[in-house]
């Protein structure tokens, strides 16, 4: 990154070594010379242009000037890196490279690693304090599993707060607004306490937003941002070779998120004639439902029964101490204790038929402590360290159906009424001694199930750096790591009449035996006789209220034994570079390394057909690279190539009927990602980031089925190997959620105006097509799009402030968010999260 067009304003919080802190500094006036970069990559201080790690910063300068407002904004600058989040504000999730992992099920860990100040964040989300009073955020592509304390099979992102200064307030206050009644106000600001010894730095925000989607019957908008957050540091230096660094954090969300829309409906089959599916029904009387379809997807409107509901408190506080031994030796501690809660409510039919309603109540508490050893000398740089994590997860989590369902449920499986009359009928003729068939699927009916998982992680490491000669660096890594994990689960039933449903299966009901029974029943009463025990024992799970949900398909109402289950695992990870730099201004780098993300159990309902335990994924990966600089020219390029296999690789796809959650088999990523700076002028500069991402499965037998596109075309998944197979191989296919090209380009331009110095900024991004989930479907594809973003830029240096006219999405774009899936027993039907359509503003940022 480079920072050019205004004068020095030194943004680092003292001369202290900090690990973890990118000092920066904030140009005004003109700058011809590319940008040294430190970073903290490998936990030690290096030049960027050293590191042989494909790695992105963002300073703090650059996170105010670009307005990025929350992570999703981080992927116009990082290549091959996505953010995005599915039904709720607290499932947001990170990909690096083509793989990340689905936020759906609280059982998963993350594939890209998330660090605030040098803590794991094992629940990534939309907050992260909305990026407010951060030093430098940087982003490691590439497996991560040497000095990392947990997963980081893809990657790792780093984010760092501003450390409390000595000596000078060093605060800001920023105000920011913008289209859809956009605010944000924040701020921070240091004080010392105990001159040179202790200082406190405090920060916080609070933003607002009515969010850019009309649900219709209550007149409201989704999407919409009511959160805040406040953060409190203390920084104690007792010696110049000591100190301690304290922060405590406090953030809240309570939102109105995430409205999905109708990407595909199903009234009638889109190439069979005559073939109706549930939203015909929905139409008529009496649900009198509003449909949409795909014409209207862009209206960004939508009809609820109820609105979706995402609530969270995250909260910690962690201590980090420094001590430097001598000018080779020093140690770092960091301790942290974690506090996240979620409430998540989601109308899962996603119409406003009162059909199914679904809540998530999760809280998670988790412990880490990290120690490392640092060793600098001429010819070697060592660190050394263990790390444990612990973490108990109590989860709750009920699908309510709705006052409509009964009634939905006896015209959607008309199938089965024959057989309840043909019971019925027999109860008239025998005046009751054969009990009526009960209630298909009575509406008010809660399917329950509580989670409690408890997590033990402990792992001891160490990397290397061989300084072989002043251009030749090997460095060497291993690290061990020990996983225990145990899962308690129950899962129960209550509405009318049900008071829990049989989960033994020869309990569950059998139309076929019960046909049988039926007819030895008639049989026996026209003879006079007596049917036998084994007829009456046929038709009675017909007989007892909430029969036809065995019927209905969806995990999440199927009747399971309770759950009792342990995972350990042990893996050692490491990693191998050659770096070799023949003169200071270019650096050839050459790297494998080993990535693992712990397995896991599955906190949600799921099909008895699959394992609750899944196991660890592994990567395997290759890395060359070049940072090349041309300082004579202005012109900067780093370029690296990479080839990663993993094994194991834990999916998850949502088939309408529940969350298939796996592992899949071995997929493969290579790619090329390339970050060019041209100083073109002394007042114009241009970056360029772009990248090629092949992500395929190279072996996934048990894959998810297509399923709206057989249901609107007749046409069978190519996967299934025969008719009652009800898995599909997805072999060679993309993984989904994942461009396979994207690119940026940024030109900013310097100009003095009415004797302000201002800077105009443009900016393009590319993303390709995409398919929106695993499954492949056909109906879940989505086509590349583009995005225009500018800004203005004024420093009104007299005030010490600066002022930033902004607009994203400027031609107001219409895409897919990445993400799409098949609606809940409603075959056929597809919807998707729009992305956000045009938005700006004005940010107002004075310093003090």
């Amino acid at each position: 990154m480079i920072k050019r067009g205004l004068s020095i304003r030194n943004t680092c919080a003292s001369a202290l070594y900090v690990p973890g802190l990118l000092c920066t500094t904030m140009a005004y006036g003109q700058q011809n010379e590319l940008e040294h970069i430190e970073v903290h990559a490998q936990k030690t201080t290096q030049n960027l242009q050293e590191v042989p790690v494909a790695v992105t910063v963002i300073s703090s300068h650059e996170l105010v000037e670009t307005v990025i407002k929350d992570v999703f904004d981080l992927q116009n600058y990082v290549p091959a890196f996505s953010a995005f989040q599915n039904q709720s504000a607290t499932n947001s999730s990170f990909s690096i490279r083509g793989i990340g992992t689905s936020s759906q099920n609280f059982g998963f860990e993350p594939s890209v690693g998330l660090y605030v100040d040098g803590v794991y964040r094992s629940r990534q989300n939309a907050l992260i304090n909305d990026l407010v009073d951060i030093a430098a955020i940087e982003v490691l592509r590439g497996p991560q599993g040497t000095l990392f304390g947990k997963n980081a099979a893809a990657g790792a992102m780093t984010l760092t707060s501003t450390l409390p200064t000595f000596g000078e307030t060093n605060g800001f206050v920023d105000l920011l607004a913008g289209n859809d009644s956009l605010t944000r106000l924040s701020g921070g600001a240091s004080f010392t306490l105990v001159d040179d010894i202790l200082a406190m730095r405090v920060s916080g925000f609070s933003t607002h937003s009515d969010g850019f989607i009309t649900e219709q019957n209550a007149s409201s908008t989704l999407n919409n941002k009511n959160r805040s957050g406040v953060k409190i540091q203390m920084l104690y230096r007792p010696i110049e070779d000591v100190q301690v660094r304290v922060i405590a954090d406090y953030g809240e969300l309570d939102e109105r998120c995430c409205a999905a829309l109708t990407l595909q409906n199903n009234i009638e089959a889109k190439e069979i004639s005559g073939k109706f599916g549930t939203d015909a029904l929905l139409l008529s009387p009496p649900f009198n439902a509003t449909i949409y379809d795909k014409s209207t997807f862009y209206d960004f409107t939508t009809s609820l029964s109820q609105p979706p509901r995402s609530q969270m408190k995250d909260k910690g506080i962690s201590a980090q101490l420094d001590i430097a031994f001598s000018s080779a030796w020093r140690a770092v501690s960091i301790s942290a204790y974690r506090s996240f809660d979620s409430l998540d409510v989601v109308d899962t039919d996603f119409s406003d038929a009162n059909l199914l309603t679904a809540a998530n109540d999760a809280r998670q508490q988790s412990f880490s402590q990290e120690l490392r050893l640092h060793y600098d000398s001429e010819n070697m740089r060592a660190v050394v360290g263990g790390y444990y994590f612990s973490q108990n997860l109590d989860l709750a989590f009920n699908t309510t159906t709705q006052s409509d369902f009964s009634a939905f449920f006896s015209f959607a499986a008309a199938d089965l009424l024959p057989l309840a009359q043909a019971i019925n009928q027999l109860s008239v003729a025998t005046n009751g001694l054969i009990q009526p068939a009960g209630d298909m699927a009575p509406s008010n009916t809660a399917f329950f199930h509580n989670a409690y998982q408890q997590q033990d992680s402990l792992a001891v490491f160490g990397q290397i750096d061989w300084l072989l000669s002043p251009k030749l660096t090997l460095t060497t890594g291993l690290r061990y790591t020990k996983e225990d994990k145990s899962i308690l689960a129950s899962y129960q039933e209550q509405g009318p009449g049900i008071d829990g449903l049989a989960k033994d299966k020869t309990q569950w009901p059998n139309v076929a035996q019960a046909l049988s029974g039926l007819n030895e029943i008639s049989i026996a009463l026209q003879s006079g006789g007596l049917p036998s025990p084994q007829a009456i024992a046929a038709i009675s799970p017909f007989q007892v209220p909430g029969w036809g949900y065995y019927f209905l398909g969806a995990a999440t109402v199927l009747p399971r034994p309770d759950l009792d289950e342990t995972l350990k695992d042990n893996q050692t990870t490491g990693t191998l570079k050659l770096s070799y730099q023949p003169t200071r201004n270019q650096l050839i780098y050459a790297s494998m390394a080993t990535g693992y993300k712990a397995g896991g159990t599955n906190t949600d309902r799921i099909p008895p057909s699959f394992s609750p335990v899944f196991d660890a994924e592994k990567v395997r990966s290759a890395e060359i690279g070049v940072k090349q600089d041309w300082p004579n020219h202005g012109v900067r390029v780093n370029v690296a190539a990479h080839y990663t296999n993993i094994s194991d690789f834990q999916a998850t796809t949502f088939d309408g009927n529940g969350f298939n959650l796996q592992n899949a088999g071995d997929i493969s990523v290579k790619g090329l990602e390339v970050e060019a700076t041209w100083l073109l002028t002394p007042d114009t500069d241009v970056t360029i980031l772009g990248a090629r991402t092949l992500a395929s499965f190279d072996s996934f037998k048990q894959g998810t089925c297509w399923v709206a596109y057989t249901w609107h075309t007749g046409n069978d998944d190519p996967g299934r190997a025969s008719e009652q197979d009800p898995f599909c191989a997805r072999d060679g296919d993309r993984v989904g959620f994942e461009p396979q090209n994207s690119a940026a380009i940024t030109v900013n331009h310097s100009v003095n105006i009415a004797g302000l110095d201002t800077r105009f900024s443009a900016e393009y991004q590319f993303i390709s097509d995409v398919y929106l989930d695993d499954s492949n479907d056909p109906y879940k594809y989505s086509p590349a799009y583009r995005l225009i973003n500018v800004r203005w830029n004024v420093q009104i240096v007299e005030w010490d402030s600066e002022l930033t006219l902004w607009a994203r999405n400027v031609f107001d774009e219409t895409y897919i968010a990445q993400s799409g899936f098949d609606v809940p027993v409603q075959a056929g039907k597809i919807m998707a999260y729009p992305g956000a359509p045009r938005s700006y503003g004005v940010s107002l940022r004075k310093r003090f």
